[in-house]
């Protein structure tokens, strides 16, 4: 189901920021293979200048990775619209744990198609803007925590899914043992040179485990900063 009511109609845009420019860039993303349309909606009422600088305002609904600062990026469209597109491959999650917050976009987009998000950021600065921006969207349904994700967020366990935005070399066992019986985990993997989405779904036997498209992004890392 989606819940675009969520969001504050103060976010509209104008210009280059305009409800018609995200109309093309959903389009661009239909002509590059989304099918769901679901994802496609959530995307186009989902303000992305609003996660970007100011000065990027005029670029935030072109496909491609902009930089937030803090040696982060808010990722290319198409890739948010893959990632959401493969987590709702298995079905309708209604928990979902996302483990890098950045900017805070992927996590909006999921609040307009799932109950309830938990999102969690290694970097400080980060998640208390994403969090504002959460608030000032009116995104009632993220919970956002400034943690190591690489450990999950053990205290709301299980999840129907868990999304991670950035590359790990190996899947963290830790997330995988906070998937819910069916649940899926949807993160790229690799190293600088090659990374891959990849699809882990929690069955009665074990893991059963998908490779899916070439992907780039930052390394997953331990800690807090």
């Amino acid at each position: 189901m989606i819940h675009s009511r969520k969001l504050k109609s103060g976010s509209r845009g104008i210009g280059m920021t305009s409800q018609g420019t995200r109309d093309r860039l959903v389009n661009r993303l239909r002509n590059h293979g989304i099918k769901d349309e679901r994802v496609l909606k959530a995307i186009a009422v989902t303000p992305r200048h609003e996660f970007v600088d100011e000065a990027l305002s005029s670029r935030a609904y072109e496909d491609t990775a902009l930089p937030i600062g803090l040696g982060q990026t808010i990722s290319q469209p198409w890739v948010v619209a893959k990632i959401t597109e493969a987590m709702l491959d298995g079905g309708s999650p209604q928990k979902v744990l996302e483990v890098g917050t950045g900017s805070g976009y992927q996590a909006a987009v999921l609040a307009q198609l799932v109950e309830k998000i938990y999102t969690v950021e290694r970097i400080a600065p980060l998640a208390s803007q994403a969090r504002q921006r959460f608030r000032q969207l009116g995104l009632r349904n993220i919970r956002a925590s400034h943690s190591d994700g690489t450990i999950g967020l053990r205290a709301f366990a299980p999840y129907d899914a868990i999304i991670v935005t950035a590359a790990a070399e190996s899947v963290p066992d830790e997330l995988l043992q906070q998937l819910a019986p069916g649940g899926r985990l949807v993160i790229p993997v690799g190293g600088r040179d090659y990374q891959v989405l990849r699809v882990i779904t929690r069955l009665d036997s074990g893991f059963e485990s998908e490779d899916r498209e070439a992907v780039v992004f930052v390394p997953l890392l331990k800690g807090q900063a």
